[in-house]
Protein backbone atom coordinates (compact mmCIF):
# COMPACT_ATOMS: atom_id res chain seq x y z
CA UNK A 1 0.00 0.00 0.00
CA UNK A 2 1.30 3.46 -1.00
CA UNK A 3 2.32 6.29 1.47
CA UNK A 4 -1.61 8.57 1.66
CA UNK A 5 -2.31 11.36 4.03
CA UNK A 6 -5.65 12.38 4.80
CA UNK A 7 -6.08 15.94 5.93
CA UNK A 8 -7.62 16.61 9.78
CA UNK A 9 -11.59 17.05 9.41
CA UNK A 10 -14.12 19.01 11.04
CA UNK A 11 -15.57 18.41 14.53
CA UNK A 12 -18.99 16.32 13.37
CA UNK A 13 -22.56 16.80 14.62
CA UNK A 14 -24.81 15.19 12.16
CA UNK A 15 -28.22 14.96 13.60
CA UNK A 16 -31.56 15.75 12.48
CA UNK A 17 -33.18 18.41 14.76
CA UNK A 18 -29.70 19.26 15.34
CA UNK A 19 -30.08 23.13 15.15
CA UNK A 20 -31.49 22.90 18.84
CA UNK A 21 -27.27 22.52 19.80
CA UNK A 22 -26.04 25.96 17.97
CA UNK A 23 -25.94 27.53 21.61
CA UNK A 24 -24.27 25.57 23.09
CA UNK A 25 -21.70 24.90 20.30
CA UNK A 26 -21.31 28.22 19.86
CA UNK A 27 -20.83 29.46 23.27
CA UNK A 28 -17.42 26.73 23.15
CA UNK A 29 -15.67 29.21 21.42
CA UNK A 30 -17.19 32.38 23.18
CA UNK A 31 -19.84 34.96 23.52
CA UNK A 32 -19.69 36.98 20.25
CA UNK A 33 -20.83 35.55 16.92
CA UNK A 34 -20.91 36.72 13.83
CA UNK A 35 -23.22 35.57 11.92
CA UNK A 36 -23.67 34.70 7.57
CA UNK A 37 -26.42 33.78 5.98
CA UNK A 38 -27.85 34.05 2.58
CA UNK A 39 -30.67 36.02 0.94
CA UNK A 40 -33.82 35.00 2.33
CA UNK A 41 -34.64 31.82 2.64
CA UNK A 42 -34.04 30.66 5.86
CA UNK A 43 -36.04 33.29 7.28
CA UNK A 44 -38.51 32.10 5.01
CA UNK A 45 -38.82 28.54 6.70
CA UNK A 46 -38.88 30.04 10.22
CA UNK A 47 -35.04 28.10 11.09
CA UNK A 48 -34.01 31.80 11.44
CA UNK A 49 -36.56 32.36 14.14
CA UNK A 50 -35.89 29.82 15.67
CA UNK A 51 -31.69 30.10 15.76
CA UNK A 52 -32.46 33.66 17.14
CA UNK A 53 -34.61 32.45 20.29
CA UNK A 54 -31.82 30.06 20.73
CA UNK A 55 -29.19 32.54 20.89
CA UNK A 56 -31.49 34.98 22.86
CA UNK A 57 -32.15 32.24 25.47
CA UNK A 58 -28.27 32.72 26.82
CA UNK A 59 -25.75 35.34 26.90
CA UNK A 60 -24.68 35.47 23.31
CA UNK A 61 -24.15 38.47 21.35
CA UNK A 62 -24.98 37.82 17.74
CA UNK A 63 -24.20 40.25 14.64
CA UNK A 64 -25.82 39.16 10.95
CA UNK A 65 -24.74 39.69 7.50
CA UNK A 66 -26.22 38.60 4.52
CA UNK A 67 -24.44 37.31 1.34
CA UNK A 68 -26.38 37.87 -2.03
CA UNK A 69 -25.05 35.05 -4.80
CA UNK A 70 -21.60 33.75 -4.80
CA UNK A 71 -18.95 35.11 -2.43
CA UNK A 72 -16.26 37.59 -3.91
CA UNK A 73 -13.59 39.28 -2.59
CA UNK A 74 -15.16 42.69 -2.51
CA UNK A 75 -17.60 40.87 0.16
CA UNK A 76 -15.02 39.46 1.99
CA UNK A 77 -13.18 42.89 2.43
CA UNK A 78 -16.13 44.42 3.29
CA UNK A 79 -17.25 42.61 5.86
CA UNK A 80 -14.08 41.72 7.64
CA UNK A 81 -13.44 45.78 7.46
CA UNK A 82 -17.12 46.11 9.06
CA UNK A 83 -16.74 43.40 12.16
CA UNK A 84 -12.87 43.50 12.53
CA UNK A 85 -13.38 45.84 15.80
CA UNK A 86 -16.40 43.85 17.34
CA UNK A 87 -14.29 41.50 19.05
CA UNK A 88 -15.44 38.26 16.94
CA UNK A 89 -14.97 34.79 18.71
CA UNK A 90 -16.63 32.56 16.46
CA UNK A 91 -18.16 33.16 12.85
CA UNK A 92 -21.09 31.34 11.92
CA UNK A 93 -22.52 30.43 8.31
CA UNK A 94 -25.64 28.52 7.82
CA UNK A 95 -26.76 28.07 3.95
CA UNK A 96 -25.32 26.25 0.87
CA UNK A 97 -21.69 26.00 0.09
CA UNK A 98 -21.48 29.87 -1.33
CA UNK A 99 -22.53 30.77 2.23
CA UNK A 100 -20.13 28.47 3.99
CA UNK A 101 -17.03 29.26 1.26
CA UNK A 102 -17.87 33.40 2.37
CA UNK A 103 -17.78 32.22 6.27
CA UNK A 104 -14.79 30.23 6.20
CA UNK A 105 -12.78 33.29 4.32
CA UNK A 106 -14.09 35.84 6.97
CA UNK A 107 -13.18 34.16 9.95
CA UNK A 108 -9.76 33.40 8.08
CA UNK A 109 -9.30 37.50 6.98
CA UNK A 110 -10.54 38.81 10.83
CA UNK A 111 -6.78 38.37 11.66
CA UNK A 112 -5.41 40.15 8.62
CA UNK A 113 -5.21 43.64 7.48
CA UNK A 114 -5.14 43.24 4.06
CA UNK A 115 -7.32 42.46 1.03
CA UNK A 116 -8.30 38.59 1.07
CA UNK A 117 -7.15 38.85 -2.70
CA UNK A 118 -3.66 38.87 -1.34
CA UNK A 119 -3.68 35.21 -0.68
CA UNK A 120 -5.80 34.16 -3.60
CA UNK A 121 -4.16 31.22 -5.10
CA UNK A 122 -3.19 31.92 -8.66
CA UNK A 123 -3.98 35.91 -7.90
CA UNK A 124 -2.12 37.05 -4.93
CA UNK A 125 1.68 36.34 -3.93
CA UNK A 126 0.79 36.38 -0.26
CA UNK A 127 0.57 32.75 2.07
CA UNK A 128 -1.96 33.59 4.67
CA UNK A 129 -0.06 32.26 8.01
CA UNK A 130 -3.56 30.15 9.60
CA UNK A 131 -4.60 32.32 12.13
CA UNK A 132 -8.65 32.85 11.94
CA UNK A 133 -11.59 32.73 14.26
CA UNK A 134 -12.88 29.84 15.10
CA UNK A 135 -15.63 28.91 12.38
CA UNK A 136 -18.72 26.95 12.66
CA UNK A 137 -20.41 25.54 9.46
CA UNK A 138 -24.21 24.19 9.13
CA UNK A 139 -24.83 23.68 5.60
CA UNK A 140 -28.90 23.94 4.39
CA UNK A 141 -28.31 22.30 0.87
CA UNK A 142 -26.47 18.81 -0.16
CA UNK A 143 -23.68 19.44 -2.59
CA UNK A 144 -20.84 21.48 -2.47
CA UNK A 145 -19.02 19.85 1.19
CA UNK A 146 -17.68 22.94 1.86
CA UNK A 147 -18.59 21.93 5.48
CA UNK A 148 -15.95 19.61 5.31
CA UNK A 149 -12.98 21.60 3.41
CA UNK A 150 -10.00 23.83 3.89
CA UNK A 151 -10.67 26.03 0.93
CA UNK A 152 -13.30 28.69 -0.20
CA UNK A 153 -14.03 29.26 -3.68
CA UNK A 154 -14.10 33.26 -4.26
CA UNK A 155 -15.27 34.48 -7.68
CA UNK A 156 -15.22 37.49 -9.64
CA UNK A 157 -16.84 38.34 -12.96
CA UNK A 158 -15.74 39.69 -16.38
CA UNK A 159 -13.01 39.30 -18.88
CA UNK A 160 -10.14 38.78 -16.52
CA UNK A 161 -13.39 37.09 -13.85
CA UNK A 162 -11.55 34.25 -12.38
CA UNK A 163 -13.41 31.31 -9.95
CA UNK A 164 -10.18 30.03 -7.73
CA UNK A 165 -9.36 29.21 -4.17
CA UNK A 166 -8.35 30.83 -0.54
CA UNK A 167 -7.11 27.87 0.90
CA UNK A 168 -5.03 26.60 4.11
CA UNK A 169 -5.21 23.67 6.46
CA UNK A 170 -6.43 25.18 9.61
CA UNK A 171 -9.35 26.64 7.19
CA UNK A 172 -11.26 23.84 7.94
CA UNK A 173 -14.17 24.12 10.06
CA UNK A 174 -14.14 23.37 13.67
CA UNK A 175 -17.30 22.40 13.67
CA UNK A 176 -19.51 20.83 11.23
CA UNK A 177 -23.55 21.42 12.46
CA UNK A 178 -25.32 19.05 9.87
CA UNK A 179 -29.41 18.85 10.30
CA UNK A 180 -30.91 17.20 7.39
CA UNK A 181 -34.08 19.01 8.65
CA UNK A 182 -32.28 22.48 7.23
CA UNK A 183 -32.48 20.92 4.01
CA UNK A 184 -36.20 19.95 3.35
CA UNK A 185 -37.38 23.14 2.70
CA UNK A 186 -34.23 23.30 -0.26
CA UNK A 187 -36.29 23.42 -3.75
CA UNK A 188 -35.98 20.82 -6.36
CA UNK A 189 -34.34 22.73 -8.37
CA UNK A 190 -31.94 23.53 -6.14
CA UNK A 191 -31.41 19.92 -4.91
CA UNK A 192 -30.71 18.71 -8.10
CA UNK A 193 -27.86 20.81 -8.79
CA UNK A 194 -26.56 20.07 -5.24
CA UNK A 195 -26.76 17.04 -5.46
CA UNK A 196 -25.52 16.78 -9.06
CA UNK A 197 -21.93 18.66 -7.66
CA UNK A 198 -21.89 15.96 -4.69
CA UNK A 199 -21.82 13.60 -7.33
CA UNK A 200 -19.46 14.88 -9.50
CA UNK A 201 -17.30 15.09 -6.16
CA UNK A 202 -17.74 11.51 -5.31
CA UNK A 203 -17.14 10.26 -8.57
CA UNK A 204 -13.91 12.21 -9.59
CA UNK A 205 -12.26 11.37 -6.63
CA UNK A 206 -13.04 8.16 -6.67
CA UNK A 207 -11.49 8.13 -9.64
CA UNK A 208 -8.85 10.45 -9.47
CA UNK A 209 -5.09 8.85 -9.77
CA UNK A 210 -4.63 10.31 -6.32
CA UNK A 211 -7.03 8.06 -4.46
CA UNK A 212 -6.55 5.49 -1.80
CA UNK A 213 -8.29 2.81 0.13
CA UNK A 214 -9.49 5.31 2.62
CA UNK A 215 -10.63 7.84 0.14
CA UNK A 216 -12.32 4.98 -1.97
CA UNK A 217 -13.95 3.37 0.75
CA UNK A 218 -15.93 6.95 1.93
CA UNK A 219 -16.30 7.94 -1.95
CA UNK A 220 -18.22 4.76 -2.90
CA UNK A 221 -20.23 4.90 0.57
CA UNK A 222 -20.99 8.31 -0.56
CA UNK A 223 -22.17 7.13 -4.03
CA UNK A 224 -24.42 4.00 -2.66
CA UNK A 225 -26.06 6.82 -0.27
CA UNK A 226 -26.35 8.87 -3.22
CA UNK A 227 -27.72 6.21 -5.46
CA UNK A 228 -30.53 5.79 -3.19
CA UNK A 229 -31.28 9.31 -2.21
CA UNK A 230 -30.84 11.87 -4.75
CA UNK A 231 -33.79 10.92 -7.35
CA UNK A 232 -36.03 10.70 -4.45
CA UNK A 233 -34.72 13.98 -2.57
CA UNK A 234 -35.87 15.89 -5.81
CA UNK A 235 -39.35 14.00 -6.68
CA UNK A 236 -41.02 12.08 -4.48
CA UNK A 237 -39.10 12.12 -0.88
CA UNK A 238 -38.61 16.03 -0.44
CA UNK A 239 -39.72 16.07 2.46
CA UNK A 240 -38.40 12.93 4.05
CA UNK A 241 -35.94 13.86 6.54
CA UNK A 242 -34.24 10.40 5.92
CA UNK A 243 -33.80 10.82 2.69
CA UNK A 244 -32.76 14.86 2.87
CA UNK A 245 -30.00 12.53 5.79
CA UNK A 246 -29.05 10.50 3.23
CA UNK A 247 -28.06 13.24 0.93
CA UNK A 248 -26.01 15.20 3.70
CA UNK A 249 -24.21 12.12 4.41
CA UNK A 250 -22.84 12.08 0.69
CA UNK A 251 -22.44 15.71 0.42
CA UNK A 252 -20.26 15.13 3.41
CA UNK A 253 -18.42 12.39 2.75
CA UNK A 254 -17.85 14.66 -0.97
CA UNK A 255 -16.09 17.03 0.63
CA UNK A 256 -13.70 14.90 2.49
CA UNK A 257 -12.79 13.08 -0.75
CA UNK A 258 -12.16 16.18 -2.73
CA UNK A 259 -9.80 17.31 -0.33
CA UNK A 260 -7.91 14.51 0.16
CA UNK A 261 -7.97 12.97 -3.76
CA UNK A 262 -8.94 15.91 -6.06
CA UNK A 263 -10.98 16.29 -8.92
CA UNK A 264 -11.33 15.58 -12.66
CA UNK A 265 -11.86 17.74 -15.79
CA UNK A 266 -15.13 18.68 -14.28
CA UNK A 267 -14.25 20.35 -11.75
CA UNK A 268 -11.28 21.62 -14.74
CA UNK A 269 -14.13 23.12 -16.70
CA UNK A 270 -16.01 24.58 -13.48
CA UNK A 271 -13.39 26.71 -12.49
CA UNK A 272 -12.86 28.10 -15.50
CA UNK A 273 -16.67 28.90 -16.61
CA UNK A 274 -17.92 30.70 -13.16
CA UNK A 275 -15.07 33.13 -13.86
CA UNK A 276 -16.65 33.83 -17.36
CA UNK A 277 -20.54 33.03 -16.66
CA UNK A 278 -22.93 33.58 -13.77
CA UNK A 279 -24.06 29.81 -14.28
CA UNK A 280 -24.66 27.98 -10.41
CA UNK A 281 -21.88 25.77 -9.87
CA UNK A 282 -23.73 22.70 -9.23
CA UNK A 283 -25.35 23.03 -13.15
CA UNK A 284 -22.18 23.61 -14.41
CA UNK A 285 -21.40 20.31 -12.70
CA UNK A 286 -24.25 18.35 -13.39
CA UNK A 287 -24.27 19.64 -17.21
CA UNK A 288 -20.74 18.14 -18.07
CA UNK A 289 -21.34 14.76 -15.56
CA UNK A 290 -22.79 12.77 -18.26
CA UNK A 291 -20.70 13.76 -21.43
CA UNK A 292 -17.19 13.68 -18.98
CA UNK A 293 -18.02 10.01 -18.21
CA UNK A 294 -18.96 9.18 -21.78
CA UNK A 295 -15.53 10.45 -22.66
CA UNK A 296 -13.83 8.98 -19.76
CA UNK A 297 -14.89 5.52 -20.15
CA UNK A 298 -14.09 5.77 -24.11
CA UNK A 299 -10.78 6.76 -24.00
CA UNK A 300 -10.07 4.55 -20.80
CA UNK A 301 -11.42 1.46 -22.61
CA UNK A 302 -8.97 2.94 -25.75
CA UNK A 303 -5.72 3.41 -24.59
CA UNK A 304 -6.09 1.76 -20.85
CA UNK A 305 -8.71 -0.98 -21.34
CA UNK A 306 -6.97 -3.54 -18.49
CA UNK A 307 -6.17 0.07 -16.02
CA UNK A 308 -8.18 0.80 -12.80
CA UNK A 309 -10.00 3.60 -14.10
CA UNK A 310 -12.18 1.65 -16.34
CA UNK A 311 -12.32 -0.91 -13.67
CA UNK A 312 -13.97 1.49 -11.34
CA UNK A 313 -16.55 2.91 -13.51
CA UNK A 314 -17.55 -0.89 -13.61
CA UNK A 315 -18.01 -1.40 -10.33
CA UNK A 316 -20.22 1.64 -10.21
CA UNK A 317 -22.45 0.67 -12.84
CA UNK A 318 -22.21 -2.64 -10.88
CA UNK A 319 -23.55 -0.18 -8.02
CA UNK A 320 -26.01 1.60 -9.49
CA UNK A 321 -27.65 -0.68 -11.92
CA UNK A 322 -28.30 -3.72 -8.92
CA UNK A 323 -26.06 -6.07 -11.44
CA UNK A 324 -23.15 -8.19 -9.97
CA UNK A 325 -19.66 -6.95 -11.01
CA UNK A 326 -17.61 -9.43 -13.25
CA UNK A 327 -14.46 -8.16 -14.53
CA UNK A 328 -15.18 -9.79 -17.74
CA UNK A 329 -18.16 -7.50 -18.57
CA UNK A 330 -16.15 -4.58 -17.13
CA UNK A 331 -16.36 -2.66 -20.75
CA UNK A 332 -20.66 -3.31 -20.22
CA UNK A 333 -21.46 -1.99 -16.84
CA UNK A 334 -18.97 1.07 -17.56
CA UNK A 335 -21.13 1.85 -20.26
CA UNK A 336 -24.41 0.76 -17.90
CA UNK A 337 -23.47 3.78 -15.14
CA UNK A 338 -22.29 6.35 -18.33
CA UNK A 339 -26.28 5.23 -19.06
CA UNK A 340 -27.49 5.77 -16.04
CA UNK A 341 -25.92 9.25 -15.75
CA UNK A 342 -27.24 10.38 -18.59
CA UNK A 343 -30.77 9.44 -17.64
CA UNK A 344 -30.23 11.20 -14.40
CA UNK A 345 -29.56 14.38 -16.10
CA UNK A 346 -32.50 14.37 -18.04
CA UNK A 347 -34.58 13.27 -15.19
CA UNK A 348 -33.53 16.03 -12.86
CA UNK A 349 -33.67 18.73 -15.39
CA UNK A 350 -30.29 19.66 -15.39
CA UNK A 351 -29.83 22.80 -17.99
CA UNK A 352 -27.58 23.35 -20.71
CA UNK A 353 -25.02 26.11 -20.97
CA UNK A 354 -26.62 27.53 -24.17
CA UNK A 355 -29.88 28.39 -21.37
CA UNK A 356 -27.13 30.52 -19.97
CA UNK A 357 -26.39 32.55 -23.08
CA UNK A 358 -22.72 30.15 -23.55
CA UNK A 359 -22.73 30.25 -27.28
CA UNK A 360 -20.20 28.70 -30.23
CA UNK A 361 -17.26 31.71 -29.87
CA UNK A 362 -16.92 31.26 -25.97
CA UNK A 363 -15.81 27.70 -26.39
CA UNK A 364 -12.23 28.06 -27.67
CA UNK A 365 -11.71 30.45 -24.65
CA UNK A 366 -12.91 28.05 -22.07
CA UNK A 367 -11.29 24.85 -23.30
CA UNK A 368 -7.86 26.51 -23.70
CA UNK A 369 -8.15 27.26 -20.30
CA UNK A 370 -9.40 23.81 -19.03
CA UNK A 371 -7.15 21.34 -17.68
CA UNK A 372 -7.73 17.47 -17.00
CA UNK A 373 -6.85 17.93 -13.50
CA UNK A 374 -6.94 14.96 -11.51
CA UNK A 375 -8.70 12.74 -14.45
CA UNK A 376 -8.56 9.27 -14.17
CA UNK A 377 -7.20 9.67 -17.84
CA UNK A 378 -5.67 12.34 -19.32
CA UNK A 379 -8.03 13.61 -22.01
CA UNK A 380 -7.00 15.09 -25.99
CA UNK A 381 -7.58 19.05 -26.14
CA UNK A 382 -10.42 17.87 -28.88
CA UNK A 383 -11.69 15.55 -26.18
CA UNK A 384 -12.27 18.50 -23.53
CA UNK A 385 -13.86 20.14 -26.46
CA UNK A 386 -15.89 17.47 -27.11
CA UNK A 387 -17.05 17.05 -23.42
CA UNK A 388 -17.90 20.88 -23.66
CA UNK A 389 -20.09 21.41 -26.91
CA UNK A 390 -21.89 18.31 -26.72
CA UNK A 391 -23.60 20.21 -22.98
CA UNK A 392 -24.05 23.47 -24.96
Amino acid sequence: MKKFIIARTPKLVFAAGGITEVHNIVSQFGKTVLIITGGSSLEATGKWDEIVRILNHGDIVFYHTLLQGEPTPEFVDATTDRFREKDIDVVLSIGGGSVLDAGKAVSAMLTQEVSVTEFIEGIGAKIHDGRKRPFIAIPTTSGTGSEATKNAVLKRMGANGFKKSFRHDNFVPDIALIDPELTISCPAQVTAACGMDAFSHLLESYLSPRANPMTDALAYSGLGMLKDNLVPACTSGTDNVDVRAGMAYAAYLSGIVLANAGLGVIHGFASVIGGFFDIPHGVVCGALLCSATKKNVAALAEREPEGVGLEKYARLGALFSGKPYRAAEKAVLADTFTEIVYAWTDLLGIKRFGEYGVEGPDVDKIVEKTRSRDNPIELTKQEIREVFVERI
